[in-house]
């Protein structure tokens, strides 16, 4: 074996060496990169969540999971809203808010596991967990809607495959067909694909849903990128409607005013007759 030889077969070893390591560090840190939770002391959130507009939502133990701003009439449903990565559900008074003041409904925001104050750590399955544990305690005997943003995209899509039925309807703000294949993307330099933990898949999900969802895109979503979310809204062979926010970024559209939401409302209750 000749010297260059040996050289390029130790410099060939070093960087497999190298990207196994890399790879090794991000499946042990991937999800302090994936999941950005701000933290509320327990014996302040209630007050928090009042200065946001919510009330507590508890479950039967007494645990808050969440947060509520009830119908202010005659119940016609309940929406759901699983968020984002990054913040708490307390933030998201500017999605509940609007969805509120648009029809007679009961907004809840859920809270994820590790964030505000609920305790736990978040991946896929204890998100997927709570939500289905959320989605249970809905009024079953008016509709159920669903609404998501950014990585809540994969936990609404799980309900809408768990209760095919159920779900009502789904709004998908910045949505993605599949969590591993935007995490490609983004960080090309390793195999993360293969390397993703938390394995979200929204298009294989709504195989099992045909339920109106309304898919709402970023054209310059600087995170996900708009490409994913119009896979998933084209992919999918159920009612729908695609809008396009073309100058928009991934943190600027999800929210919308009133009159937008019951045009929501609209194509959701239309297009279950």
């Amino acid at each position: 074996m000749g010297g260059w030889e040996k050289i390029g077969r130790g410099v060939l070893f070093a960087a497999a060496m190298a990207c196994l390591f890399l790879g090794v560090c991000g499946c042990a840190m991937q999800r302090k990169l994936l999941y950005f939770p701000a933290k509320i002391p327990a014996d302040v959130v209630v007050r928090v969540g009042a200065e946001h507009g919510f009330i507590p939502w508890k479950n039967p133990a007494g645990q808050i999971i969440g947060w509520e701003i009830p119908a202010s009439g005659p119940i016609q449903g309940s929406v759901l809203i699983v968020h984002g990565n990054a913040g708490c559900a307390i933030g998201r008074d500017s999605m509940a808010q609007p969805v509120h003041a648009a029809a007679a409904v009961n907004v809840f925001v859920l809270e994820y596991p590790g964030y505000g104050a609920r305790e736990g750590s978040p991946t896929k399955s204890t998100l997927v967990a709570a939500a289905e544990e959320a989605f249970q305690l809905l009024p079953a005997s008016s509709p159920r809607y669903v609404v998501s943003e950014s990585i809540g995209t994969g936990v609404a899509c799980e309900l809408a495959k768990n209760h095919p039925q159920e779900v009502a309807g789904m709004a998908l703000f910045v949505p993605y067909h599949n969590l591993a294949s935007v995490a490609q993307r983004r960080i090309w330099f390793l195999p993360t694909y293969f390397l993703l933990l938390d394995r979200f898949n929204p298009e294989d999900c709504l195989k099992s849903y045909h339920g109106p969802v309304k898919f709402i895109v970023a054209g310059e979503d600087e995170v996900i990128g708009p490409a994913s979310g119009i896979r998933l809204a084209e992919s999918y062979d159920g009612r729908k409607d695609l809008q396009v926010f073309a100058k928009a970024h991934h943190n600027d559209i999800s929210a919308q005013p009133p009159e937008w939401w019951r045009e929501v409302f609209s194509f959701w209750q239309n297009a279950s007759r």
